[in-house]
């Protein structure tokens, strides 16, 4: 049979090449990769930092993790990197277990990824309902954005721990709001126009790289004339070996658990200690497969080719684990990048190789520079990725059209993400939406018994038949509905009941129980059956639950189980 596919790495990269890559469409790749590395460098900072570690580790995700995922993975134009639906999920984890239980949660979470790429767990993920996705990535960029107050605002609250709620954060805030630094304010407030002006100038110009430039400058003029000096990077992050705050090193090969923990020097590695980051683990990998299959899907719709989703979740566990042992973290594929690689007209993963390779171009020669970056410029770049990434006007169309189970499911996704953490929301979302799924599916279900009274459809009837018309799934809570009036049936005039059952597309386990109550009891009473017109699923399913043709007689029509039941009543 050949090697199976979750085990065909580089997929991507096998398919473009065989299709022949001449000059032209390297150049057209290098153009785009510099433009998304362009876009990539600062979020990659600003996400690090909001993540809760130094902000070199977003530029050693986005050059470890985003070359790997391109060379390994299963889509042509997919950008990988560290992106803001983690923030929510790892900034506590950096709280409570330092940078060295970040990097190792991120390599947990892309063995995770790895198991579920070989299991061929990739297309599962399409059934995740819509109002799930819509609810938490709606809260998490209401997280986001409310975070970034503290550095768009230049606040000094209390310190918390690693595990406060969101709404301890917000009073925290709040009462740092008497130290307020209107430099920093002014500042972000200057980013954050730019970045929104821009976006209607028709230019290739990235909106950040001129915003943070603005704000940088900007920066610069208020300490220089005005002796004002908003936070910057050098600020927050420098030191003695690294002024800047960057260091102008490429990543360098490190063990995750010699990073340093919460208070230093990292302890001994236990598996006690691995076990308490499972849970992180396993909310990173979820997420990270449900974003970075969701943007292929995206990128698949932008370039009319298509994705192979388990080789892409192997490629993107590949590139976590490789990643945490340079000092990078999680990372998946980042929607706005890709749409941007496309826009650009990136059509291969030399693209994204080429946005990895600029960022470390960067690091190397221009670390100094970037430690004149504002924090509130880059807490201005998150506020809008966190606007965008909300989908504000698809939550309201949602809300004010949706059905009220939907509306339901999507509103406390929000509400759980915000209040608790997305794996919570993500679970009872799911829960949430298969109950509603389960009373739809009884709802559609139905059964019309038919004798030669019913005044449409019992013309052709003999006395003694009775006809038992189903229609829709037998699964379970729609069984019992389905099969309730044969319970009921208990009439002496009744020699033979029809079951049609063409309308029944599938069965389980449940409806095979009560479809074998309902005829035993029906058998109990003297009454034949015979089934008219099962479908491939019930039939298969039936014949491994013992009710097969030497059982209960099949037909594959109703035309034919009439005639049937015709001739057994005249004899």
């Amino acid at each position: 049979m050949g090697v199976t596919r979750p085990f065909r790495l580089a997929h991507a990269l096998r398919e473009a090449l065989a299709e022949g890559y001449g000059v032209s469409r390297l150049r057209a790749d290098v153009l785009a990769g510099l433009v998304v590395g362009i876009v990539a460098l600062p979020l990659s900072m600003a996400l690090a930092i909001a993540s809760g570690a130094p902000p070199q580790h977003g530029l050693y995700t986005a050059i470890v993790a985003g070359a790997t995922c391109a060379l390994l993975g299963g889509s042509r134009v997919l950008v990988t990197g560290p992106t803001a639906a983690f923030v929510v999920i790892l900034a506590p984890v950096a709280e409570r277990f330092g940078l060295e239980g970040l990097v190792l949660a991120s390599a947990l979470a892309g063995l995770i990824l790895v198991v579920m790429g070989f299991l061929r767990l990739g297309r599962l993920i399409q059934f995740v309902p819509y109002p799930v996705t819509t609810g938490f990535t709606a809260g998490i960029g209401l997280v986001i954005a409310s975070l970034q107050m503290k550095d768009f605002l230049g606040l000094a609250p209390e310190p918390l721990s690693g595990e406060a709620m969101w709404h301890e954060r917000m009073l925290a805030l709040g009462a740092a709001l008497p130290t307020v630094s209107l430099p920093d304010v002014a500042v972000g407030a200057l980013t954050l126009a730019v970045l929104m002006g821009w976006r209607r100038v028709k230019t290739q110009v990235p909106s950040p790289l001129v915003a943070l430039t603005v704000g940088a400058l900007a920066s610069w003029a208020l300490e220089r004339f005005a002796g004002l000096a908003p936070a910057t990077l050098a600020g927050r992050f420098g030191s003695a070996e690294s002024p800047a705050g960057i260091p102008g090193t490429p990543p360098l090969f490190v063990l995750p658990w010699h990073l340093p923990g919460p208070e230093g020097p990292s302890a001994a590695l236990s598996l006690a200690y691995l076990e308490s980051l499972l849970p992180a683990a396993f909310a990173i990998a979820m997420l990270g497969a449900i974003e970075s299959l969701l943007a292929a899907v995206v990128a698949d719709g932008m370039t009319g080719q298509k994705h192979q989703p388990d080789v892409e979740l192997t490629a993107l566990g590949i590139a976590n684990v490789a990643a945490a042992f340079f000092g990078g973290f999680a990372a998946t594929g980042a929607i706005a990048r890709t749409a941007t690689n496309v826009r650009s007209g990136g059509r291969s993963p030399v693209a994204a190789v080429v946005h990895s390779l600029f960022v470390l171009g960067s690091v190397l020669a221009l670390a100094p520079l970037l430690g004149y970056l504002p924090m509130a410029s880059l807490a201005a770049l998150l506020l809008l990725v966190a606007w965008n990434m909300s989908e504000a006007r698809h939550v309201v169309q949602v809300v004010r059209t949706a059905p009220a189970g939907d509306v339901a499911v999507l509103l406390t996704c929000l509400a759980l993400t915000v209040v608790f953490d997305m794996t919570i929301a993500v679970t009872a979302g799911i829960l949430l939406a298969a109950l509603l799924f389960m009373r739809r599916m009884v709802e559609i279900s139905g059964a019309e018994l038919i004798g030669p009274s019913h005044a449409e459809h019992g013309k052709d009837l003999p006395p003694g038949l009775i006809v038992y018309d189903i229609g829709g799934p037998l699964f379970f809570g729609a069984a019992h509905k389905a099969t309730s009036q044969l319970f009921a049936l208990d009439r002496k005039d009744v020699k033979l009941v029809l079951l049609d059952v063409e309308d029944v597309p599938a069965i389980d386990a449940t409806g095979i129980v009560n479809l074998r109550s309902a005829i035993d009891r029906l058998r109990s009473g003297g009454i034949e059956v015979l089934l008219a017109g099962v479908q491939r699923q019930p039939a298969e399913a039936l014949d491994r639950a013992g009710l097969g043709p030497e059982v209960v007689a099949r037909h594959a029509s109703y035309a034919e189980a009439l005639s049937e039941a015709k001739r057994r009543l005249a004899g």
